[in-house]
């Protein structure tokens, strides 16, 4: 481990391979590029302190490089303890940046690193899965105070903040940067589904074809998988608790049941409900022998581990990220990235042309708080359409492709309550 005031990494030797890696990501993220390059001119985070609590990836790395080419002072950590890229977080601590983050921080780590990024009194927050801003509101609520805003990229995180709004504990404004259509219909349909898939690969090697897949959840994440894995020849399972999805995945084309009737079909099994016990002992007991378990959820409470393990007569690691647990009837199920968020603790999650509208969303919400966070009251706000619109309007363009604009006459035309047969 090197440690610093400014860093804690767990090698800063790894910072050439890190810079290569926010090479290849900042090529891919052109309208974060272009928000960069407008923000060296006008500054609008001058003066700002943002304390951010993300994966840190390469994609991270070129946010941050942008909230901080816009004029604000950045402390970061990781969102999770297993996703930190440890060669980006050593070329972060080399430029400068205060990061503090490792692969495979304990529980208590991952809550120093949190506190650690506070100690600059921040301004600003900038979470995934809402950790910080809890520990904002609790252990460290003596930095609330100076906090005039904060944004959340995660769907777990934006409903803890919700349930915190309507509670009436939140005490300062977050932007739900999760909620814009061009982060869910983006970053988290195509974004997880493929980086999920690459997670699985990594850690297994198995083929994918033939396999029955069950997918819980079919949310954007559990949409964006369960149509990867069907590309990819799956037979692929939904389990939901809610009708609406479950009716849109009947339609989709996939079978829809109960967990409990998934459990002894299944091949491959990931989790994407946000939930606790999506997956535990009696659908452990009732599974056929090899069967693989993961998550991609933010936390790593959807897959009942503890049960599996008082169940199990042995474990072991077969490959990284990938442990063995056999039953009393020898049977082997295998978890993966040990419950976690598979796509970045055994890949390198998201690619960077997706998060680079997730991203351009954070900083564009950051700049808004700048200005007006001030005056608005302690709730969670929604990205506007008009923001949504331009940006996916500017990757449309980063892509080469064009759309067709309303004639005047067209656009008297929308709101001509007269117009008929």
């Amino acid at each position: 481990m090197d440690k610093t005031d400014n860093y804690t990494v767990a090698d800063i030797k790894l910072a050439e391979s890190g810079s290569l890696r926010v090479d290849w990501a900042r090529a891919r993220m052109p309208v974060l590029s272009a928000l960069r390059e407008e923000a060296l001119k006008t500054k609008p985070l001058a003066g700002m302190r943002v304390a951010g609590c993300l994966h840190v990836t390469k994609e991270t790395a070129v946010l941050i490089e942008t909230i901080a080419a816009a004029g604000a002072e950045i402390s970061w950590s990781g969102c999770n303890p297993l996703s930190t890229q440890d060669d980006v977080a050593a070329w972060l601590a080399s430029e400068g940046y205060s990061v503090h983050a490792w692969h495979g921080q304990s529980t208590e780590d991952f809550y120093w690193c949190i506190d650690k990024t506070l100690e600059f009194k921040p301004t600003l927050t900038l979470d995934d899965g809402a950790d910080l801003i809890v520990r904002v509101h609790g252990e460290k609520s003596e930095y609330a105070a100076g906090v005039i805003g904060g944004t959340e990229e995660t769907t777990t995180g934006v409903h803890r903040l919700r349930a915190m709004g309507d509670a009436g504990d939140l005490k300062y404004p977050v932007i739900a940067v999760n909620d814009a259509i061009t982060k869910w219909d983006f970053d988290n349909v195509y974004g997880t589904g493929q980086s999920t898939i690459d997670g699985i690969l990594r850690a297994t090697s198995v083929l994918i074809a033939g396999k029955t897949f069950v997918v819980a959840g079919y949310g954007h994440c559990g949409r964006g998988l369960a149509m990867r894995a069907k590309g990819m020849g799956a037979n692929v399972i939904i389990t939901e608790i809610d009708p609406l999805p479950a009716l849109r995945a009947v339609m989709d084309g996939f079978r829809v049941m109960p967990m409990d009737e998934a459990a002894p079909l299944g091949d491959i099994f990931c989790t994407a409900t946000g939930m606790k016990d999506v997956i535990v002992d009696r659908h452990f007991a009732s599974m056929k022998e090899g069967a693989i378990i993961s998550n991609t959820g933010h936390y790593d409470c959807e897959i009942n581990i503890e049960q599996l393990q008082a169940m199990s007569t042995s474990e072991r690691t077969i490959r990284e990220n990938n442990v063995e647990y056999t039953l009393p009837d020898g049977r082997r199920i295998f978890i993966l990235a040990d419950g976690r968020l598979v796509n970045l603790a055994a890949a390198e999650g998201h690619p960077s042309e997706v998060m680079d509208m997730s991203f351009a969303n954070q900083y564009l919400a950051l700049c808004r708080l700048a200005k007006e966070g001030e005056s608005l009251g302690p709730i969670v706000y929604d990205i506007s359409l008009e923001q949504d619109q331009g940006l996916a309007k500017t990757k449309l363009a980063t892509l080469g492709f064009e759309i067709d604009v309303l004639t005047a006459d067209q656009v008297a035309y929308l709101s001509d309550y007269t117009a008929g047969t």
